[in-house]
């Protein structure tokens, strides 16, 4: 059995639950997960992967699952030219444009009228 059949389940959460930049590969009888979640998702990736080895002990897994908000807060965008916030949130899985223009409404007051260098919440 392949380290990638044995960790199958955690795996496919990592594809349904979003990471970015996901990459699996297995080397020298490691299984290696890379990509970028939510503190969340990774917190999840690892209660999966305590439940598949509970001592942890096979030492056959390395994720090395990047904090992609920073922890849980909201990151910041600098608005640059050409950009609207359809294209802006297709940078930000799970965030639509209206979830930008709502956590902005204190700058933006139409969605339709940004502006090169103005600094906007992405929220997590």
């Amino acid at each position: 059995m392949s380290l990638q059949d044995k960790y199958q389940e955690l795996i496919s959460q990592a594809n349904s639950a979003g990471v970015t930049n996901l990459q699996v590969r297995e080397q020298d009888n490691v299984l290696y997960i890379d990509g970028e979640a939510t503190a969340a998702v990774k917190d999840q990736l690892w209660s999966t992967y305590e439940k598949l080895d509970p001592e942890m002990r096979s030492a056959d897994v390395v994720m090395n699952i990047a904090v992609a908000d920073g922890g849980g807060g909201e990151q910041v965008y600098e608005v640059k030219s050409g950009d609207s916030l359809s294209k802006i949130a297709k940078n930000y899985p799970g965030v639509s444009w209206k979830d930008i223009f709502e956590a902005n409404k204190d700058q933006i007051k139409d969605p339709n009228l940004i502006f090169p260098g103005q600094k906007l919440k992405i929220p997590g």
